[in-house]
């Protein structure tokens, strides 16, 4: 049998995502502190709550990052009705979309509540993805991508996590910061966020990249179809997907049937 496992994408064992909530006017100062360093987010923006200035420049503020769902006015999920929850998602998704002008498939839930009522609505609504406040300390994948727990809170030890991520050598590990960006003015951080960005940043095997990115990328992954020895695989999606193939880094490209090396052969 042949051994291989998945890597992301141009081989990277490793992936970086920032995770922002509520759409508040300094969301323009982390930007261009991401954007400096090649650091990429997703911002979760409430389309409905009075007095967010970010919203009518939303496409070209948030460019080349992603925008999410948290609800459109903020209510905590578990608190309301189900038919209000289907409401507070679908508006917010409605509102964002006709903003920036891709398909918003993602959230974080408002205050960090929800329960498992709520879950399987959120497929109702087009929602794939969604990120709670409980962090966890480590960088694996979810086995739940509605229930997708950060590593941490940006007021966490972010140095030391950030030298233990860097010199982590296993496959797949992902590094999930979140936080609302007016906690930086409130407790005059915006220093140490900066730090943080500066020393992550240009590492060749991490792969920077935003919430529906990471999980669009592991659909694709674990979609390949194998055949029974495992020396041929086909990708019916139409992006590339990396394996390492008895170390040996392979790109297996969208809608492609590829032979991989024979047990023997290796």
């Amino acid at each position: 049998m042949l051994y291989c496992n998945f890597l992301f994408p141009e081989g990277r064992l490793k992936a970086l995502t920032m995770s922002y909530d509520d759409g508040v006017p300094e969301d323009r100062r982390l930007v261009e502190i991401f954007n400096r360093y090649g650091i990429r987010g997703t911002f979760h923006l409430n389309s409905g709550r009075q007095g967010d200035s970010t919203l009518e420049d939303a496409a070209v503020l948030y460019q080349g990052h992603e925008v999410s769902c948290h609800s459109k006015n903020h209510f905590s999920l578990d608190r309301i009705p189900g038919i209000c929850v289907l409401q507070q998602l679908l508006e917010d998704r409605q509102k964002l979309e006709s903003l920036v002008g891709y398909p918003v498939r993602g959230l974080s839930y408002p205050n960090g509540a929800f329960n498992t009522e709520i879950l399987p609505r959120l497929s109702n609504v087009g929602i794939v993805y969604s990120r709670t406040t409980i962090s966890t300390g480590h960088f694996a994948l979810p086995d739940d991508w509605l229930r997708w727990n950060p590593t941490c809170h940006h007021n966490d030890d972010l140095a030391g996590k950030a030298e233990r991520f860097k010199a982590l050598k296993s496959a797949l590990n992902v590094f999930y910061v979140w936080g609302h960006s007016y906690e930086f003015e409130r407790q005059k951080t915006w220093e140490r966020i900066e730090g943080f960005c500066h020393d992550i940043s240009g590492q060749q095997d991490i792969w920077y990249a935003t919430n529906i990115e990471i999980y669009d990328y592991m659909q694709a992954a674990r979609n390949l179809q194998f055949s029974a020895d495992g020396t041929l695989v086909f990708n019916p999606s139409c992006r590339s997907v990396w394996l390492n193939v008895q170390g040996v880094i392979r790109e297996i490209p969208g809608g492609q049937l590829e032979k991989l090396s024979s047990p023997e052969s290796a």
